[in-house]
């Protein structure tokens, strides 16, 4: 006979994987919480003795939960007011960086891109491209048949690889000196030395959900963001409360903003080639409640 031990300990080492699996299809580190919270309590209730293949028990669960709370928010996110982020990752020491596939399927720009799926071809195409389950594991977890699931793999993958930006190894200590050369340069008013570390069509996006002060709108351009990032440092200059702290979100450098201790936001920077490709800034608070602890992510 099995016990609550035996459950917990499964479920425990293969935890990463099932958040990253969770965060991949919802785009929410709270909801993934959620999500694996509410699959540990079926779990807990399943007979160890029935489950042959415990990663491919768990994902299935997981990913069913994690479309259940997807299609529930459909409604809220045709709703929502602005652009539409992701919730910020904020990874553990553990950096994904070294995984090139991991690194890129929890970018902004994949989860973003992701969003213009379908709930099922989203879960197929993390499922396959990301952790690469079979098609029956992939169809047990979303319900189709196999051959549907084939189709719904091709046509996510075509999707997906025609809309993203080419990806390649993340070179961390690359990346964050970029970062804090555009930083620097931010603090001092140095358009020149600004529009130098931005590509030419980087592209601002903000996502405030219409509960803080931000840009309602992408902006596109490097003169253009140069300007918002040189006149964002000169308020910081004049506000003395307001700190910066250096983070890695969703494999790519970061900074979160405090005035005093209250958490007021979070830039995650895309870097291609040397150069600044994208700046999310998160400035609904209620997607920044979880961004101070630090998650574990895997393909394992």
């Amino acid at each position: 006979m099995t016990t609550r031990n035996e459950h917990a300990d499964r479920f425990t080492h293969l935890r990463p994987l099932l958040f990253t699996i969770a965060y991949e299809i919802l785009g929410s580190a709270t909801e993934s919480d959620d999500v694996l919270q509410d699959s540990y309590l079926r779990w807990a209730e399943v007979d160890l003795a029935t489950v042959r293949d415990t990663k491919s028990y768990l994902a299935q669960l997981v990913t069913r939960q994690a479309l259940n709370a997807l299609r529930e928010g459909v409604r809220r996110r045709e709703d929502y007011i602005g652009p539409w982020l992701p919730e910020p990752l904020l990874l553990d020491d553990r950096d994904a960086s070294a995984d090139v596939v991991l690194a890129e399927s929890v970018s902004m720009a994949m989860l973003v891109l992701l969003e213009t799926l379908t709930p099922d071809e989203r879960a197929v195409f993390v499922l396959r491209e990301t952790f690469g389950f079979d098609y029956d594991e992939i169809a047990e977890a979303v319900g189709k048949s196999v051959p549907t699931v084939r189709q719904m793999a091709h046509r996510a993958r075509e999707h997906v690889h025609a809309r993203r930006n080419r990806f390649g190894p993340v070179d961390r200590e690359r990346t964050t000196q970029i970062t804090e050369q555009f930083l620097a340069a931010a603090s001092t008013g140095d358009m020149d030395g600004l529009m130098a570390l931005l590509a030419p069509g980087v592209t601002w996006t903000a996502d405030h959900g219409g509960k803080a002060a931000a840009i309602r709108r992408p902006v596109v351009g490097a003169r253009r963001v140069a300007a918002i990032m040189a006149r964002l440092f000169q308020v910081v200059m004049e506000t003395p409360e307001i700190r910066f702290e250096t983070a890695v979100c969703n494999s790519a450098p970061a900074v979160v903003i405090y005035t005093g201790d209250h958490l007021e936001g979070v830039f995650v920077f895309e870097v291609l080639d040397d150069k600044i490709t994208n700046l999310y800034a998160m400035r609904n608070p209620d997607k920044l409640v979880g961004i101070t602890t630090p998650r574990a992510v895997s393909r394992q």
